[in-house]
This record gives structure tokens, sequence and C-alpha cells, in this order.
């Protein structure tokens, strides 16, 4: 049973067009050799389970304008994952919630700067700075989250 299973999976896997398996995988935009941003995309790829594609950009703001990611809440990277921004270090809870919930006009998250703390730009032996996870979009911007 568990092998026709698996083989009705592979047969359906193979009609999907290849931009649809590809949409799976996260593509996270950074300042070129930024290595916290490698350490958040770890982070990201083991709570996610999937692959996260690290492109060197030094064109990103582009990419943040049409996102739509005010540019005083910039930061070092910009994921996208399921048509959603996520700017700079958010914590990875945040980002399934919004995921899950898809706020009416929100377009991403963002933690603007590099709080140390935040994931991947944890440093041992230094104390955490308190930061908020903003949500912007259409709508407007509000809090999501505070740190």
């Amino acid at each position: 049973m568990k092998g026709l299973i698996r083989g009705a999976l592979v047969a359906a896997a193979m009609m999907l067009p290849a931009a649809a398996l590809a949409a799976n995988n996260i593509a996270m935009h950074r300042d070129p050799g930024c290595g916290c941003c490698e350490k958040w995309a770890a982070q990201v790829r083991q709570q996610f389970g999937r692959n996260v594609q690290i492109i060197d950009d030094a064109r990103r703001n582009v990419l943040q304008r049409k996102m739509g990611v005010p540019a005083d809440l910039t930061s070092c990277h910009t994921a996208i994952i399921d048509g959603m921004a996520f700017e700079g270090h958010v914590p990875i809870a945040d980002m399934r919630r919004a995921l899950a919930q898809k706020p009416k006009g929100v377009r991403g998250l963002a933690v603007a700067g590099m709080p140390l703390g935040s994931p991947g730009m944890e440093m041992p032996g230094y104390r955490a700075q308190p930061y908020e996870v903003v949500a912007f979009g259409p709508g407007g911007r509000k809090v999501f989250a505070r740190h």
C-alpha cells in the first residue's frame, strides 16, 4: 500500500510544472557577502525544511521597492516566501504566523537594522536588544510582534 501511495505522489509531482516545484524554495537576496544572513538562512532552512537560495544582490533596493518594503525598515537581506517579503532578521515563528494567517493588507514583515539577539545576530556573552517586527503593506504599518 505504501508503495502505491508513493508511486501516486511521484506521478503527481511529475505532472506539476517546474515553477510550482520551485515555489517551495525560499529566495533570500542579501547585501553581497554578508555573513549574518547565512546564519539567518540556516535557521530558516532548518525550521522550514525548505531550500534557501542565497542571492548576492547589489541592486536589492529594486526588489525592496517592488515588494513595498519601507525604506526606513530595510536591513541586510530580503527573503521572499510564498509571495511575502521578510526584511531582515525576522524570527521564524513570526514568519510562520504571518504565512498561516495571511493578514489582510500585509505584504510582509520587517525587522529594521540588525538588532543583536535577533535570529542570525546572536552573540554569546552579549545581551539581546529589544526590537519590533513590523507588518507593512497596502493596509499600512503595524507592530506584528515585540521581542
